[in-house]
Parts: structure tokens; C-alpha cells; sequence
């Protein structure tokens, strides 16, 4: 712990600590069975780290051994480590798993074939294949993130029962870095963690927590560096790759799926990472799945077993150590010097079998890989071997086992933090975004302001003519329309943050209500600027009601329905996730809203089906139109200049023969109905979102009972799915200016 006292429990993001100047050792290490014993780091672990990364490791060492070190355990930490002492964890097998996705020329086309396998607590598994074997698909199997147009059959366990994971209990490490780029590695790890642990921890082991885990994917000297994007250089690929493993592993969850954690990485940072995270593994009795593409032989061999893929087919299941005996016994040994991984990679990589074809019948180019046989013959190989050898054998028998063990059920609740603090939490994360993005709020206030200064000085005091009737009305019409359909221009920076947000949901962070009602709040200062500083330029230079009672209205009228168009925004990043195609969608909503709003066409001359009802009613310019036409015409009179009229005509008359407006309600209406819309439309997203994640397993569960019924998948079949066939074509030889006549093998 720090020598500073702790911070008081209202602060949310406090600064981060300052690990090796004035401070004794940390207080926790974060083993969830209690204080970490002394450990020297090993000679092979600085050998094989960068000199800095070295340096700073053994200093966090030297530290963490100190004599100061407190052995104070959090209540919480002593009941997740009780539970793993009882030898308790997370079993995970799979038997028979099949995916599908449907194929463009009718059918489906599968992705994984009759997989088997498991992980039991204190092992990690590494899925490796080439790039489409499957990998991914695996890993979101295994954690139940498929897609809503994939079918799925075979059994997947945990414990040896079908039974939901609990919020802390499994992590996701996705392979796209999902991340708040203006927020710094403290700020994101530490937010995180408040949002993930339960309010009965107090703040000071939140802190701890955090820090630790920092240091241990070795980010401490990054700590105080922005994430980083389009606006702001900052951190690295690998460095952001290490801040979403912190974050996932915050709970220190029983069973981590990794998707690709080395990307990004080089070679001395994998080894760290990797070798943090199975060490964790092994001494808390943690399951750890990951997919990872082309490892280095030391990350390779940190390893317990290896699940090996080539085109959704299982080519290996087994002890790391016994994959290249299993190779060299069916006719593809490991070359010496070579790292074992390259060379079953090599070996099962059939994108490449028509440029081997073409190079085998160059004269200069003697050698051909797999001595001679192609990437796909050597697969059927080693596929063959492998149902028939006796790791097929033990894979089969130990799934068994797993399942007929008497293993303790998986906690079905866990702690976390309560709605009251998720909201506070993600209100203050969500604010700092939006304050130091200046593509949110900021650039969209200066071309905000610009376009006042222009209505302004175009409309420059209007005055009471009888032509200023058409003036005011047309500036107010181009407030209310073009000025809040420019709140679009947010839409990129929210699609970011649905991304966070989609990442962080599926973790069981927190919940879709926390998220709405977080982004709400936190956009008030922003829209409220943005109705007052524009609104302030553009009412007073055009001159309009002299009155502070209207200027107020006509604020918080502009102010209502920015909220309104981001609302409405909302829903259509829920429905259309990317950003060019929901711009292009929410820009075409209100494009027809403002075209049958009641300028561009009067109410009364407009077509009564479709326009008027219920488009006319459904659009929110007409509330919008309405609520500005009477604050500003009610109260007012103008000359008339039509023959045989009166001398004067009334703002009442003008809102009634002129503008077709209802006068049967107040213009408080019209902003209460305005306000019932924006909370229509946060509450649209909400049920979207929840419906999705409702009905998306329902509809997976249909399409896999489907597949099972209808089809049935064979050895034959698939064989003759996967027949290639042979044709002739020409090549060139730049070497020695020949052609030649090449058979090449394709696939179907």
C-alpha cells in the first residue's frame, strides 16, 4: 500500500499511483488464494524479455518481496480462494460439436466437424490452425457467442452439466481491441474495475487490484499514456492488446477465453503476458482456452495441450509435447531448428497447394513440401491417424471421466458492483470521452456556433413587417430542421462506444439500463451548451421577442431535440452497427420527417394516407415547428398588406391561416410531447438491445434442432464435399522465359 491515505469513496477516477518512487511494497498480490509467495524472477524470463522489461520486473519483484509487504487479504479474496483449495474449478469438455453457417449456393456449409475435447482447471489450452480453420469459431462455441445464423450440435459441458456461466465466473479477451481511446491505461483499467467488483470492496483494494494487474501485463511505465486513435498517437497495438487482458481478468475469472492475445505483441512481450496469465492459471486453478496463430517455441510450450485445426477438421488433440512425436510417426517430422508450431502450420495450410503445384515443375526449384504431397492429402493423413490413435482414444475416455465426476456446481451469482454505482461510474467515464473527444461535442459546438453567427447576421433584426411573417419562419424552420439534424455528425463517436459497450455486455460488466441512462446524464452539459451559446447568437441578433420567458423556451427547445435526434441515433446504431450506413439511414429518417413536417408542404394540402396518418403525427418536426411558431408569433402583430383585409393581423391568425398550426394546446405541450418521444426512443433501444440478446440464443437453439433433424452429417458426405478436382493451366516462368502445362489441384 501507499504510504497517502485512501481516497475518499465519491472518487471515481482518482490519480494513478507512482510505483517505485516513496512507496513500499504493494500490499496484495493478485492471487485470489491468498498473498503471493516470494518469487525471483528466473534467468530464462529475463533472457527472454527486452532489457527494460527485464529491469522493471525484477524491480516489481524485489518490491512485492519487501519486508513491508502487508499480508491483509480482502473478505472476497479469502472465499473465491477457499472455493479453489477445495479443488473446485471450471471442467469444460465438448464431444461431437458440429457449426454451420448457411452456403451460397443453398445448404450449409461446415465449419467445425465433430470436434472433441477439454480443459480442466489449471491448464490452458492453445487452438492453433491456419488462418479460417476455425479457431475463433471454437472459442465463441465454447463461450456460446455465436452468430444467430450459425447451427450448432454436440454437447458442451461445464462440470459435466449444460449450465450458465455467472457474471466474474468467465472472461472473453475478444481479438479487436474495443477500447475508450481517450481515456489513459489507469483510467480505463480502474474504471473497469470499479464497474466489475462489488461495492462491499473497499476503494482502496479496488486501487490495488488495479495497479497490480497493471504491473503484471507490464504497462506501469504506459500508465499515465492515452489509449490512443484517430486524434491522439498512444499506445501501441500489443500495449492495447495487454489493457483489454487487464480488464477481463480484473475478476479473476475461473475460466478466460483468449481470441489471438499475441497479436500485436512481439516476441518478448507473448512470453510475458502468456507466462503471467497460465502462471495465474496453475496456481489458482484457472481454465484458460486460447486461440493463437503462429506462437513462438517458448509461448508454444507454456502450453498444457494443443487443439490443432485445418478447415474445421481436427487434426490433433493432445499433450503440446506429444503433437511432434504424433507428426513424425505419420510421415511429417519437425526439420531441426525449426519451431515446432511452423511446421504444423506449414504442414496443414492448404491455401497454398496450387502455387506448390506450379513450383514443383520449375527445374530451379527442387524442393516441395510435405515430401512432395500436398497440404490436403497431408491433412486426410493426419486426420485418419488421429481418429485412430491412441490420443483419440484418451481424449474420448478422459471427456468421459470429466463428465461422470462428482465436480461442485458453478456459482450461478456472483458480486459485482449495484446499479446505483454502474450509473455513476459510467456517467463519469462517459463525460471524460466526451470532454477530451473533440470529434463528440466540441467541433460539432463551433460549427453550431458558426451557423448562428450566419442566421444571425443573415436575419439580422427581422422587424415586424409583413414580410418578416415569411423570415421568422423561415429561420425558425432551418433551427428546428438543418441546425438538429446536424447532431448526426456524432454518430461515428457513439458507434464507438456501442462497441465498448458490446464488449463490456457480453462480460456481464453491467446492464443495457446503466448504459442509457450513463450516456444520458453525461450528455446534458454538452447539449445544454449547445442549445444556450447558439441560441443566445442567433435569438437576440435576429431581433426576436424581446421577452426572457421566450428566449428560455426556445433554448430548451433546441436543446430537447438534439437529445431527441441522438435518441432517435440510439435506435439506429442499435439496428445498423456501422457508422457510414447508419449516418446514411438516420439521415434519411429525417430527411422524410422534416420533408412532411409542415413547411415544405402545409398540413391541410398534405396527401391523408401515409403523410398525414400517421407520418405527419410520427414526425417530431411538427411538435418542434409548433412549439417555436407559437413562442414567437403568439403576442405579436404585423402589418397587413392584403386588399380588404384588416389593418393589422394577429400571431394567432398567422399560426392559423398562414402556417396551419393547432392552437388547441399550449407550446408546453408540444415540448412535453417532444420529451416523451426522446424517452420513447431510449426506451426503443433498450428493448432492442434486450430483445436481441433474448431471442438470439432462441433462435440458434431452432436452427441447431433443425440441422439436427433435417441434416445429418457423414464421413461421406463431408468427404465428398471436400473433393477437389484437377485442371490444366498454363504458367510462366520469369527464370527462364518458359511456359509450362501444370495440373493444379482446386477445390470444390
Amino acid at each position: 500500500m501507499t504510504s497517502e491515505k485512501d481516497p475518499p469513496q465519491q472518487d471515481i477516477a482518482p490519480d494513478p499511483p507512482q510505483f517505485y518512487h516513496n512507496q513500499t511494497a504493494l500490499t496484495n498480490f493478485p492471487f485470489t488464494n491468498g498473498p503471493c509467495p516470494t518469487f525471483v524472477p528466473q534467468t530464462h524470463q529475463i533472457r527472454n524479455a527486452s532489457c527494460h522489461e527485464a529491469r522493471s520486473l525484477a524491480q516489481y519483484e524485489q518490491k512485492r518481496s519487501g519486508k513491508n509487504r502487508s499480508s491483509r487479504v480482502s473478505d472476497i479474496e479469502r472465499v473465491e480462494s477457499a472455493a479453489r483449495e477445495d479443488g473446485s474449478g471450471i471442467h469444460i469438455t465438448w464431444k461431437d460439436v458440429w457449426v454451420t453457417v448457411p452456403s451460397k449456393k443453398g445448404g450449409r456449409r461446415p465449419i467445425l466437424q465433430g470436434l472433441t475435447g477439454y480443459v480442466e482447471p489449471g491448464q490452458s489450452l492453445a487452438i492453433m490452425g491456419p488462418s479460417g480453420c476455425g479457431k475463433s469459431t471454437l472459442l465463441d462455441t465454447l463461450a456460446g457467442r455465436l452468430g444467430s445464423n450459425t447451427k450448432q450440435s454436440g454437447d458442451i459441458l461445464i462440470n459435466g452439466r449444460r449450465q450458465t456461466l455467472a457474471f466474474g465466473t468467465s472472461a472473453y479477451v475478444t481479438q479487436d481491441d474495443s477500447l475508450m481511446t481517450t481515456l489513459t491505461v489507469w483510467e480505463a483499467v480502474y474504471f473497469s474495475a470499479q464497474l466489475q467488483l462489488p461495492d462491499s470492496m473497499p476503494i482502496a483494494e479496488k486501487r490495488e487490484r488495479a495497479e497490480t494487474t497493471i504491473v503484471d501485463m507490464g504497462l506501469q511505465n504506459a500508465m499515465n499514456t492515452r489509449i490512443g486513435g484517430w486524434t491522439v498517437k498512444g499506445l501501441s497495438g500489443g500495449q492495447k492488446r495487454r489493457v483489454s487482458i487487464c480488464i477481463e481478468i480484473l475478476t479473476r475469472p475461473s475460466l478466460l477465453f483468449l481470441d489471438e492475445p499475441t497479436s500485436g505483441l512481439d516476441s518478448a512481450a507473448s512470453y510475458h503476458v502468456m507466462s503471467r496469465i497460465i502462471t495465474l492459471a496453475q496456481q489458482d486453478k484457472r481454465t484458460i482456452i486460447a486461440s493463437i496463430h503462429q506462437p513462438s517455441a517458448e509461448v508454444f510450450e507454456l502450453f498444457h495441450n494443443l487443439c490443432l485445426l485445418s478447415s474445421g477438421r481436427q487434426v490433433y488433440f493432445g499433450p503440446t509435447g506429444g503433437a511432434n512425436e504424433f507428426f513424425t510417426s505419420n510421415g511429417f517430422p519437425c526439420p531441426a531448428m525449426r519451431n515446432p508450431s511452423d511446421h504444423f502450420l506449414r504442414t496443414i495450410n492448404r491455401d497454398f497447394d496450387t502455387v506448390s503445384n506450379i513450383l514443383a515443375h520449375f527445374p530451379e526449384d527442387e524442393q516441395t513440401l510435405n515430401g512432395g504431397q500436398t497440404a490436403a492429402e497431408a491433412i486426410n493423413i493426419l486426420v485418419k491417424a488421429f481418429q485412430s490413435s491412441e490420443h483419440s482414444l484418451q481424449v474420448q475416455n478422459r471427456v468421459s471421466e470429466i463428465c461422470q465426476m462428482n465436480v461442485g456446481t458453478v456459482e450461478t451469482k456472483k458480486s459485482q458492483a449495484s446499479f446505483f454505482t454502474q450509473c455513476l461510474v459510467l456517467t463519469k467515464r462517459s463525460f471524460l470521452n466526451m470532454n477530451r473527444d473533440l470529434g463528440y461535442y466540441w467541433l460539432r459546438l463551433i460549427v453550431y456556433i458558426t451557423l448562428a453567427l450566419c442566421i444571425g447576421t443573415l436575419f439580422r433584426n427581422v422587424g415586424h413587417t409583413y414580410g418578416s411573417i415569411q423570415a421568422r419562419g423561415s429561420m425558425l424552420m432551418f433551427i428546428a430542421a438543418f441546425l438538429t439534424f446536424m447532431a448526426i455528425g456524432g454518430f461515428p463517436s457513439f458507434v464507438e462506444d456501442m462497441k465498448i459497450f458490446t464488449r463490456e455486455r457480453l462480460n456481464g460488466h453491467y446492464g443495457v439500463a446503466a448504459f442509457v441512462v450513463a450516456n444520458t446524464f453525461s450528455s446534458l452539459p454538452f447539449l445544454s451548451l449547445i442549445g444556450l451559446i447558439p441560441g443566445v447568437i442567433s435569438y437576440y441578433l435576429v431581433g426576436l421577442q424581446k421577452e426572457f420567458g421566450h428566449f428560455v423556451y426556445y433554448a430548451l427547445l433546441i436543446f430537447v431535440c438534439m437529445m431527441l435526434v441522438e435518441s432517435l441515433m440510439m435506435v439506429v446504431a442499435s439496428v445498423v452497427p456501422d457508422f457510414l450506413m447508419g449516418i446514411i439511414t438516420g439521415a434519411g429518417i429525417q430527411g422524410i420527417m422534416i420533408l412532411n413536417g409542415g413547411f415544405f408542404r402545409l398540413p391541410d394540402d398534405m396527401p391523408k394516407p401515409f403523410w398525414k396518418y400517421p407520418m405527419y403525427y410520427i414526425s417530431f418536426h411538427k411538435y418542434a415547428f409548433e412549439g417555436f411558431y407559437k413562442n414567437e408569433y403568439i403576442g405579436l402583430s404585423f402589418p397587413n398588406e392584403k386588399a380588404g383585409g384588416p389593418p393589422r393581423i394577429t400571431g394567432d391568425e398567422i399560426l392559423q391561416d398562414i402556417w396551419q398550426v393547432e392552437n388547441g394546446y399550449s407550446k408546453w405541450v408540444d415540448m412535453t410531447i417532444l420529451l416523451l418521444m426522446v424517452a420513447t426512443y431510449r426506451i426503443l433501444f433498450f428493448l432492442i438491445i434486450k430483445g436481441v440478446e433474448k431471442f438470439k440464443p432462441v433462435i440458434r437453439d431452432f436452427l441447431s434442432n433443425i440441422s439436427i433433424k433435417q441434416q445429418p452429417y457423414s464421413e461421406d458426405s463431408l468427404q465428398h464435399q471436400q473433393e477437389s478436382s484437377v485442371r490444366t493451366v498454363r504458367a510462366f516462368s520469369v527464370l527462364d522465359c518458359k511456359c509450362y502445362q501444370v495440373d493444379v489441384t482446386f477445390r470444390d
